[in-house]
C-alpha cells in the first residue's frame, strides 16, 4: 500500500527521508525527499533523539493505522535536550518521572496504534537473552504484542494486513550479535513484502566512535550475525537500515520504503551514556563498552557476570586456573538470568568494572581465560562461538595460540572495504 503525504509543506522540510527505492520511485514514498532534508542535521553538543521530535512525524501517522517495534528504551524524554554531560550525570539515577513510554504517548496524542511487536527480551525488556518471548496484551495498554523472538522473527503477513504504517524505535549498542539489527531486518523485509513503510526513530550508538572486529563470513549467516560485517559496525539504527537496503540484503534484492528521523546534534565521536539499559545485561556504561570484547564469552562456557550485578564487568569459570585469575564469585539466579553458567558455583576469574576501555574491542580477556583454562575441552562451546565470532577462524588461531595482535591484523583488509562502503550510508560526522 502506497504512503500518502499530508499536504503540510512546513512541516516536510523537517522531515529526513532516506532513499531506499530506484531513482523513479514516486513522490508519495516516505524515501522521497532524503536529499532535501538531510541538511537539517546539526552537530553540536545537544542531542535530541528522533523519537522526541514528535513535531517533525505526528502528522504522518495521524488517520492511520500504526505497529510499532519497540521495547523499555522506546520513550520520550521530558528534558529533550539532555547534552551528554547532563546524561552522563544523571543516567543511573534516571525515573520513570523522566519520560513517557513512546506507545503511551502517542496514544496520548490520539494515534490509533493497533500492536506492538515485541523484539528480543521483550516489550518491557524483562526476558533473558535467547529466552523466547510469547505473545500476549500488554496490561497497561490492551494493546496486543506480537513476540518477534518467539515462534517467528519476522512479522507475518497476517500480523500486518491491518497496519498502514510501521514505527521501528529500539536503542541499539553497535555490536553485530545484539540482535536488535536482525530484528531490524526481519522488519524491513516484512514491510517490503506487503509494501507497508517503516519510519525509524533514531537513537545514538553507544559503540559509535569505532570499527573493529572480524567481519561475518556469509557461510556463518544466523540471528546472532546477518550481513558481512565488523563486529563493531559503528552505526546507528538509521544508518544501519540505509545500509540494508543499499546493499540489497533483504530476501530477493526487495527495498523498504523508509524515513528516518534523525537524532539532532548527533556525532559518532559523541560519547553517549544511555538513560535506561537497552536489556537486562548491559545495566551501565562500563558493560557496554566490554560488551563487544566480552560478549564472545557467550559463545564459551566462560561465565560474563550474568548472575550477578557486574554482568559483562567480569569473568570466570570453575575451571580457569586459581592461582594465576585470583578475583572469585558465584553467579546465582537474578534479573535477566535465570539459568547463568555455573550456577552456585564458585568462578574464578577477573573483575573488570574499573578496567579502562575506549574504542577498542580486545581479545585478550578471551585468549587469556583460554590459556588458563585447565580443561580446554570445555571452553568452546559447539557452533556457538563462530556465531558470535561470524567466523571459524577465530577459535582455531585462539586454539593455536596466536597473540591478538597477529589475529587482528588479519581483519584490517576486511575492515578497510567495510569502511568504504558504511561511508555511503552514514547521516552523522
Amino acid at each position: 500500500m502506497g504512503f500518502k503525504f499530508f499536504k503540510n509543506t512546513v512541516l516536510l522540510f523537517l522531515l529526513v527521508m532516506i532513499s531506499c527505492g530506484s531513482k523513479s520511485k514516486s513522490k508519495d514514498t516516505l524515501s522521497a525527499k532524503h536529499d532535501d532534508i538531510l541538511k537539517q542535521v546539526q552537530n553540536d553538543s545537544t542531542i535530541i533523539v528522533g523519537a522526541n521530535q514528535t513535531e517533525t512525524y505526528l502528522y504522518l501517522l495521524k488517520g492511520k493505522r500504526v505497529g510499532i517495534v519497540a521495547n523499555q528504551t522506546s520513550v520520550i524524554f521530558k528534558d529533550e535536550e539532555l547534552n551528554n554531560e547532563q546524561i552522563a550525570t544523571t543516567s543511573a539515577k534516571f525515573r520513570n518521572d523522566d519520560y513517557t513510554h513512546l506507545v503511551d504517548s502517542l496514544m496520548s496524542l490520539n494515534i490509533d496504534i493497533k500492536k506492538v511487536f515485541a523484539p528480543e527480551h521483550g516489550f518491557r525488556g524483562t526476558a533473558d537473552a535467547g529466552e523466547d518471548v510469547k505473545d500476549g496484551i500488554d496490561t497497561k495498554t490492551n494493546l496486543p504484542i506480537i513476540s518477534l523472538h518467539g515462534k517467528n522473527r519476522k512479522p507475518t503477513k497476517e500480523q500486518l494486513k491491518s497496519l498502514d504504517i510501521i514505527i521501528f524505535d529500539i536503542q541499539d549498542v553497535g555490536v553485530r550479535f545484539y540482535t536488535y539489527i536482525s530484528t531490524l531486518h526481519y522488519v524491513m523485509e516484512a514491510c517490503a513484502e506487503a509494501e507497508i513503510p517503516l519510519l525509524i526513530f533514531d537513537r545514538p550508538n553507544p559503540n559509535g566512535q569505532y570499527i573493529d572486529g572480524p567481519t561475518l563470513e556469509i557461510e556463518n549467516k544466523s540471528f546472532l550475525g546477518m550481513h558481512p560485517i565488523p563486529l563493531v559496525h559503528g552505526m546507528t539504527i538509521g544508518e544501519y537500515a540505509q545500509m540494508v537496503n543499499g546493499e540489497k540484503w533483504l530476501t530477493n534484492e526487495l527495498k523498504c520504503d523508509i524515513a528516518i528521523i534523525p537524532i539532532k546534534h548527533y556525532t559518532h565521536d559523541a560519547v553517549y551514556s544511555l538513560p535506561i539499559r537497552p536489556s537486562p545485561n548491559l545495566p551501565n556504561d562500563q558493560s557496554i563498552k566490554l560488551y563487544p570484547s566480552l560478549g564472545l564469552f557467550e559463545g564459551t562456557n566462560i561465565n560474563a557476570g550474568r548472575g550477578t550485578e557486574f554482568q559483562f564487568q567480569r569473568y570466570g569459570a570453575p575451571f580457569l586456573d586459581k592461582e594465576n585469575l585470583k578475583f572469585n564469585y558465584t553467579p546465582v539466579a537474578n534479573f535477566g538470568a535465570k539459568n547463568p553458567k555455573h550456577k552456585n558455583n564458585l568462578c574464578y576469574g577477573e573483575d573488570l568494572k574499573d578496567e579502562e576501555i575506549n574504542g577498542v574491542m580486545t581479545l585478550k580477556w578471551i585468549i587469556k581465560a583460554y590459556t588458563n583454562s585447565t580443561d580446554k575441552s570445555l571452553f568452546f562451546l559447539d557452533s556457538g562461538f563462530t556465531k558470535h565470532a561470524g567466523t571459524d577462524k577465530l577459535q582455531k588461531q585462539i586454539e593455536a595460540g596466536l597473540n591478538e595482535e597477529v589475529i587482528k591484523e588479519g581483519w584490517q583488509e576486511d575492515l578497510k572495504a567495510f569502511k568504504k562502503i558504511r561511508e555511503k550510508y552514514l547521516i552523522y560526522d
